[in-house]
C-alpha cells in the first residue's frame, strides 16, 4: 500500500520523537505536542493532561536504566484531512522484557502534524 505524504510526515514526526527520548532530549520530546496533549501512561498517576504535565514524565524516565533504548516498531499509521492516529510496539529496555504499546492521535493544526493524545502501556504479566 503506497504512504501519502501526510502519513510520511507522521512517521518522521514520530520517529524523530523516538530519536529525541533516546537522546534524552526533553524540548525535542515535547516538541510537536499540543498545548492540551492527553497522555495516558504506565506509572501512576496514568493521565497528565496538558504540555507542562506532559513535560514532567520524561526527567523521571530518563533517570530509568535502559531508557536510552526506546525503539518504536510495527508502526501504523492512519491519516485523514486533519486528523491521523497510529499505533506500534515500543521497545523499552526501561521496562525489562517487555514489549509495549504505543497508541497516537493526531491533529493538523495550522498545517502542521501534532500528536494530541498518546497512551503507553505495557501487558500486566501473566495473570495463571
Amino acid at each position: 500500500m503506497r504512504q501519502t505524504d501526510d502519513e510520511r510526515a507522521i512517521l518522521i514526526l514520530l520517529e524523530t520523537w523516538a530519536a529525541r527520548v533516546r537522546a534524552h532530549d526533553l524540548d525535542g520530546v515535547v516538541a510537536d505536542r499540543t498545548r492540551d496533549i492527553v497522555m495516558f501512561d504506565v506509572p501512576p498517576p496514568m493521565q497528565e493532561k496538558g504540555i507542562e504535565a506532559y513535560r514532567n514524565t520524561w526527567p523521571r524516565y530518563f533517570e530509568s536504566d535502559g531508557s536510552r533504548d526506546f525503539e518504536l516498531r510495527e508502526l501504523r499509521i492512519v491519516a485523514g484531512a486533519d486528523v491521523a492516529w497510529a499505533h506500534a510496539l515500543l521497545r523499552c529496555e526501561a521496562v525489562p522484557e517487555a514489549t509495549g504499546r504505543l497508541s497516537v492521535g493526531l491533529r493538523k493544526v495550522d498545517g502542521r502534524w501534532m500528536v494530541a493524545h498518546e497512551h503507553h502501556s505495557f501487558p500486566a504479566g501473566d495473570s495463571a
